[in-house]
């Protein structure tokens, strides 16, 4: 076993290897150009999470990236299934990959590349460990503008993360859990991973441009419906994020997560605050909701 790589499997070339033997070409051009899509969907006690929506939006990436998937659903949902049986884990983080693929003769012509898709499982990860969730996330406010969506469709899930990384690196030299950017109006966009929510006199508010339309993120539009709690979309500035009750961040990678200090400085009480506890509480009790979920063994059977 490779100590570089965590235990998992992945499904690359039309067979499933340890992740640790899964490879692309050099040539490809998801690694030369960071030309790919990707979804990451979990799966919990052997179910998966919300899969459908996952794979509806790696679908359509795909055909706006004008790469339109050649595996159906159905073949796909077995891919990842067994990603995660042949790992033998009960709660996973599984992602889905399609990358440009190489093109003949290294020909620079996108046009005549030849798709790839690619899918791994490895343990669940958290964002925020929930021995921590007391305790909140301090995220640092960066003033590095996040890709423009008139350069990228943000809705795309992509790689192309040096802005994100960029803010990672700044955030942990001051010595804080993660980093948010903004847009070029100084307004607040997402973070590494993370789309962002505020809580005000109004209800919930989070991000209307700029961002990953994340499935995580309309979950808690769906909890909120559901526990009749006012949310919305709009342009969130620093000064209200700053001034905001409560604050949380939402992700594939750990679902509802509080975040009690913005660049060190205390949110609301410093604690965390009772509507993040109610959707953070639904969230996950919608994990044994038939409605929400997919058995790995209906899928296999």
């Amino acid at each position: 076993m490779n100590d570089s790589f965590p235990q998992g499997t992945a499904w690359i070339d039309g067979k499933f290897v340890k992740l640790s033997e899964a490879k692309i070409s050099i040539l490809d051009w998801g690694f030369l150009r960071s030309d790919a899509t990707y979804d990451v969907v979990h799966v919990w006690k052997n179910n998966f999470f919300q899969l459908d929506k996952h794979i509806d939006r790696f679908f359509e990436s795909t055909k706006k990236l004008r790469m339109p998937c050649q595996i159906t659903r159905n073949e796909l949902k077995i891919i990842l299934a067994k990603c995660v049986k042949n790992s033998g884990f009960e709660n996973a983080y599984v992602e889905m990959i399609q990358t440009r693929g190489v093109s003949p003769n290294f020909d620079r012509d996108p046009r005549k590349a030849t798709p790839n898709v690619m899918a791994f499982a490895v343990p669940f990860g958290w964002i925020l460990k929930p021995k921590d969730f007391e305790i909140g996330l301090d995220v640092y406010l960066t003033d590095i503008k996040r890709i423009p969506a008139s350069s990228i469709d943000p809705t795309i899930k992509n790689y192309h993360w040096m802005d994100l990384v960029t803010g990672m690196f700044k955030a942990y030299e001051k010595g804080h859990h993660t980093a948010l950017l903004v847009d070029e109006h100084n307004n607040i966009t997402e973070g590494p991973g993370f789309n962002i929510f505020c809580v005000d006199e109004t209800g919930i508010i989070t991000p209307d441009t700029g961002v990953l339309e994340g499935i995580t993120r309309q979950t808690v539009f769906n909890l909120a419906i559901e526990l009749e709690i006012n949310i919305s979309k709009k342009p969130i500035s620093a000064e209200n994020l700053k001034k905001s009750k409560e604050l949380f961040a939402t992700s594939t990678a750990g679902g509802i997560m509080p975040i009690t200090k913005i660049s060190g400085d205390i949110i609301g009480l410093g604690n965390v605050g009772n509507i993040t506890r109610q959707i953070h509480k639904l969230y996950w009790q919608k994990h044994s909701d038939s409605n929400w979920i997919t058995p790995i063994n209906n899928i296999l059977k």
